[in-house]
This record gives C-alpha cells, sequence and structure tokens, in this order.
C-alpha cells in the first residue's frame, strides 16, 4: 500500500505539461532606453481564452498617470483579456526587466492539446513587438526569435 501512495504522489507532484517559457529581453543600443512593458500569456491554438502568465509594467508609478495607464500598448494582451485583469496580480505582474533572459513557469494543469504561447513588448520611444511559440502538451521544446523588441522566447521542457 505504501508504494501506492508513493506513486500517486509523484504523478501529482510531477505533471506531464510542467515547463518553463524563458523571454528574452535584449540590450539595444538607442539613444534614450526604457525598459519595456511586457506580457506573455497562452491559449489553446483553435482558439479560447487566453490565460496571462506575466506582465511587466511600471509598478511603482502613481499618481494622474500610473503605470497600469500604459499595458494598453500591449494591443493584442490588452484585447485578449489584459484589460479585464485586476492588477496587481499575484504571481503574474511585476515590474519591468532590464536585458537579460527570464523565466516564468507554464501552468502546471494545462490539458494536452495544442497552445500557442505569446509574449508581446512595448516600449516608450522604442517600438512593439509580438512573438508566437506553438506549444504542444505534453511539452515539447519550442522557440522563435524576435526581431527587435525581443530576443529569444523559448518553451522548454523541466
Amino acid at each position: 500500500m505504501r508504494k501506492s501512495l508513493i506513486l500517486v504522489a509523484g504523478v501529482v507532484a510531477s505533471p506531464a505539461s510542467a515547463g518553463t517559457l524563458t523571454v528574452t529581453v535584449p540590450r539595444l543600443s538607442v539613444a534614450e532606453y526604457h525598459k519595456p512593458y511586457v506580457a506573455a500569456w497562452i491559449e489553446p491554438a483553435a482558439g479560447g481564452p487566453a490565460r496571462t502568465l506575466a506582465v511587466w509594467y511600471d509598478v511603482k508609478k502613481k499618481g494622474n498617470e500610473p503605470g497600469t495607464k500604459w499595458l494598453a500598448d500591449l494591443r493584442t494582451w490588452w484585447r485578449k483579456g489584459g484589460r479585464s485583469l485586476n492588477l496587481a496580480a499575484d504571481g503574474v505582474s511585476g515590474a519591468t526587466r532590464a536585458p537579460g533572459a527570464y523565466r516564468i513557469p507554464l501552468p502546471a494543469d494545462l490539458r494536452p492539446g495544442a497552445y500557442v504561447v505569446h509574449v508581446e513588448a512595448a516600449r516608450e520611444s522604442g517600438g512593439r513587438e509580438l512573438v508566437s511559440v506553438p506549444l504542444s502538451v505534453p511539452v515539447r521544446d519550442a522557440s522563435a526569435t524576435g526581431r527587435s523588441e525581443l530576443g529569444a522566447v523559448s518553451v522548454t521542457v523541466r
């Protein structure tokens, strides 16, 4: 009986869909650099509700123009459900990031199927970019590379 209990606990602790999204914010050589606002979300490939994985914005900006005011510049994410998200959201929202590679855990409760992971960036005095990565659950490694505001975006198996 003890072996059965351990086996069940092992299945629960390590779901087949556990994976990581890695987002790279590149170092840009521009006269006036501002850290980008970034949103990452996942949605079924056949269509359906989007699930926000991360939103990086100016969380400390208060007053007449709070940091959330500019989230609408992440146009695709905003339309897919960002406007209805109550921020700051635990485990989802955070401050903008300096250039570097950042890991975001994928939801452990993803059902088997085809998905698309999207990462969108918008930068003040800069541009916008949307990078999409097709994903199959159980997770298989997948990646795409941005051309300007985003670098490599990849999904890897833990």
